[in-house]
């Protein structure tokens, strides 16, 4: 089956569009580069739109309507978006859900060290990453540092051009022919990726040489001397100390904004469109509707790319306790209504998929793979070699939601990720199948794809988001 070039539809008012929905993404990448700084950007945007907190409704016993919007914020990495329809809940939702954490490296607890006149942070890479391609690049450090009294002090050194950068180093070539015969796996080790953060020792000068003795000067010195100047930098800059490491969350992302690609620019480069394209769109189509049938969700969650555990992933009960409090104040709760409410739901589970690449093209099976220009992507089922993992959403719901896009004039592909026996993956799908509500993943072919830098297509991008609003306007079956 042939797909349409989205490109080839588009007339002029559509183009104008787009290339302002595109502007908006590209500063949702740049102002959102890990989740906490995504969460911020959407509550500020949620705000102005009218959304008000679930918490300080519960505190206030306010009591919700039709037309209500509200969210509610899990330990500032994942949020629910909720807009309340002409239903009640006990008919379903409408569920966008996609994921805002992104493949990157961490900083470790205890990180700062000194070897060799050179200064660094001990790290863990987090999520699936090819190790050598985060190496010999310029990095940022974004972040929080909660000190011992509660103050949480907000780091992003990197991003601004009269900012310093950071980076890992790579060996190199004409001393590399035993790395070079080493596995892609292999090549950089995970306890190498420790980022240079400096190299200046620590000048005590000349009035402090006088004070303690030239003597006990040079020994402080030349003791983890640059170590000691890093410290400084940070007392001065953000009066953090060493200990306060302990309870920091730093991540190490790549530096630099969001550029368009091509003479043509039809394309969106930048770190994290694994999962940010969709988070954008579904948080988009989710503004842009003003009333539907039944109520809307947008569920944006923390950890899919390590499984969606801890308290902020999928796996958690955040989202179904949100749902709780969200009924509770409509005088709809129960326990079977709850039950009823997710199990009568429908979803598209909002994530990217592999776009074709023609220098790997023995790695997909063409007809079947996602084009970049051709759409947003439904993906049937996930998993890898047999399904293994996979939410293989039923015939039934495929039907509907075709009639649905088609309705509207959508323009999507069906694919799979890559061949049968080569890989594959997972998202948060089966975790909301469980309820027995009908889920599908949907979203925005990728080049790229975990690389520090990713590639998409603004027509898709588009396309998505304009899927993503009609889905919310007319999913229930």
């Amino acid at each position: 089956m042939e797909r349409k070039n989205a490109w080839e539809t588009y007339d002029e008012g559509q183009v104008k569009e787009l290339e302002q929905l595109n502007r908006e993404y590209r500063d949702f990448l740049d102002n959102g580069k890990t989740e906490r700084e995504c969460i911020d950007t959407i509550v500020n945007t949620i705000e102005a739109e009218g959304y008000r907190e679930l918490e300080s409704l519960i505190g206030s016993g306010t009591k919700l309507a039709k037309g209500d919007k509200v969210y509610s914020v899990c330990m500032n990495k994942s949020i629910a978006m909720f807009q309340i329809g002409e239903k009640p809940m006990t008919a379903g939702m409408n569920i966008l859900g996609a994921h805002i954490d992104s493949p990157r490296i961490d900083v470790k607890q205890n990180p700062l060290y000194e070897d060799s006149n050179l200064g660094y942070l001990d790290t863990h890479y987090y999520g699936g990453v090819k190790k050598y391609q985060w190496v010999a690049i310029p990095l940022a450090l974004h972040g929080v540092v909660v000190k011992k009294d509660g103050t949480t002090v907000e780091m992003n050194i990197g991003e601004n051009e009269d900012d310093p950068v950071f980076f890992i180093s790579d060996l190199l070539v004409h001393l590399a022919g035993e790395q070079m015969e080493k596995k892609a796996s292999k090549v950089i080790e995970g306890e190498a990726m420790d980022l240079i953060v400096g190299s200046r020792p620590i000048c005590l000068g000349a009035d402090k040489k006088e004070e303690d003795g030239a003597e006990d000067a040079d020994k402080k010195q030349a003791k983890e001397a640059v170590k000691a100047g890093v410290l400084k930098i940070l007392k001065e800059s953000y009066d953090i100390e060493e200990d306060d490491f302990l309870s920091a969350e730093l991540e190490i992302v790549p530096a630099g904004k969001a550029r368009e690609v091509g003479f043509d620019r039809s394309m969106i480069l930048a770190y994290g469109q694994d999962d940010r394209v969709c988070a954008f769109t579904s948080m988009r189509a989710m503004l842009d509707v003003k009333e539907t049938d039944r109520t809307m969700c947008c569920i944006l969650v923390d950890k899919e790319e390590i499984g969606s555990v801890g308290a902020t992933g999928m796996n958690s009960r955040f989202f179904e306790n949100a749902v709780a409090e969200l009924m509770e104040l409509l005088g709809e709760y129960s326990e079977l209504n709850l039950r009823r409410c997710m199990a009568r739901s429908a979803m598209l589970s909002s994530d990217v998929s592999a776009g074709y690449d023609p220098a790997f093209a023995s790695c997909f099976e063409k007809k079947n793979s996602a084009f970049l220009g051709n759409g947003m992507v439904f993906n049937k089922f996930t998993g890898s070699r047999g399904k293994s993992g996979s939410n293989d959403a039923n015939a039934e719901y495929v039907a509907h939601l075709r009639k649905v896009m088609d309705d509207r004039g959508i323009i999507y592909q069906t694919a799979e990720l890559g061949k049968v026996d080569v890989g594959g993956g997972g998202t948060i799908a089966y975790i909301l199948a469980k309820y027995g509500m009908n889920v599908i993943d949907s979203g925005v072919a990728v080049l790229n794809m975990h690389a520090p830098w990713e590639a998409t297509s603004k027509a898709d991008v588009y396309e998505t988001y304009r899927g993503y609003k009609a889905f919310v306007e007319g999913a229930s079956m």
